[in-house]
């Protein structure tokens, strides 16, 4: 079995070559992303894997179809770059539901210590022998108050880990989990307490721009934004006039709204033409990462394994509707019962 595998970067081979070998299976590397453009890349596959900036339009759907692909193998828990309307009854789509939900949470803490504590500046300043502290000078986290929008696997490991702080963790999710032992509240009620506010919900129609002017207006003066989920939750203009007016304390983006042509690559040779990319840089508050969080040898491992043990049950014929997807799923919860456990 051959499998296309788009955006490919050196730190994917290794995990995927070791169970690829184990699972009989022929992977085939590519530098670019997929789009309508380079599809016929995957012609003689059975499957394509993809990554978060490969974008399957119905255009791209039907193209993979023709070639023969069967399949498309997400190695991210998010597939909201994927039609997934388009693909039912054409490729069944498999994502990596939880790979290590303490990589993203410890990035999250990470970054908040980070840009609270000037922890980058420090650094900047000692490199060139200036030991002044004016300027560093930040807040005890124990005491305060964190909003974490969306109780997933990544949102409750990072509740965990401000408890561990000693703050007071509140939390807004559809679908409330009092398992948690988290302290549930409105949006709205999660706005005006919080002092920091941190993103863990996927990205969908009713979570798109669930930051935005209003949103921001609600919000306590001087909040710390994070976002390492997907960096359309953020409504980045209404971020940016919230930073200018000083309503917005500071900000973390793992995540970015327009990074799909950006992140990943190195544009230290060049001027970057978004502009809001660039004031967001610029700004002393705010600390950008290009989509990272996930990146730990754990992480890349279990990604590695999942999506390989997804490629090989599905030609093997063995249901995973834990990891299948379709535009149908959680409107129909029952819809696989007469499928055999799968999407079509």
């Amino acid at each position: 079995m051959k499998v296309a595998f788009y955006d490919a970067k050196p730190y994917d081979r290794p995990g995927f070559d070791r169970y690829a070998a184990d699972a009989g299976l022929e992977i085939k590397y590519y530098d670019t992303h997929l789009t309508e453009d380079t599809a016929s890349l995957a012609a003689g596959c059975g499957c394509v894997c993809i990554f978060v900036n490969d974008i399957v339009s119905a255009e791209v759907v039907d193209r993979l179809q023709e070639l023969g692909v069967q399949m498309i193998a997400l190695r991210c828990a998010g597939f909201n770059n994927v039609d997934t309307r388009a693909c039912y009854g054409k490729l069944h789509v498999f994502r990596v539901p939880a790979y290590s939900p303490y990589a993203v949470a410890e990035h999250a803490m990470a970054m908040l210590l980070t840009i609270n504590r000037r922890i980058h500046k420090a650094y900047n300043r000692t490199r060139e022998f200036n030991f002044s502290l004016v300027g560093l000078a930040g807040f005890d986290l124990h005491g305060k108050t964190v909003g974490v929008i969306g109780t997933g696997k990544i949102g409750r490991v990072f509740g965990s880990i401000c408890k561990g702080f000693g703050m007071r963790v509140l939390a807004f999710d559809k679908f409330p989990d009092p398992a948690t032992g988290m302290e549930y509240v409105s949006l709205d009620d999660l706005f005006c307490a919080s002092d920091v506010i941190s993103l863990h919900c996927p990205l969908t129609d009713e979570t798109h721009h669930i930051i935005d002017k209003a949103a921001i207006d609600r919000m306590k003066k001087g909040v710390t934004i994070l976002n390492t989920s997907r960096g359309a939750l953020i409504d980045t203009e209404a971020l940016i006039a919230g930073i200018k007016e000083k309503k917005v304390g500071a900000a973390c983006l793992d995540v970015y709204e327009e990074e799909a042509d950006l992140f990943y690559e190195d544009f230290s040779g060049h001027i970057v033409q978004d502009d809001k990319l660039v004031r967001l840089i610029a700004m002393p508050n705010v600390i950008v990462t290009s989509h990272q969080a996930f990146l730990t040898n754990e992480a890349l491992d279990s990604i590695a394994y999942a999506t390989v043990t997804n490629i090989r049950k599905f030609f093997a014929g063995i249901p995973s509707p834990e990891t299948e997807v379709c535009y149908r799923c959680g409107n129909q919860p029952d819809c696989r019962e007469d499928r055999n456990k799968k999407c079509f």
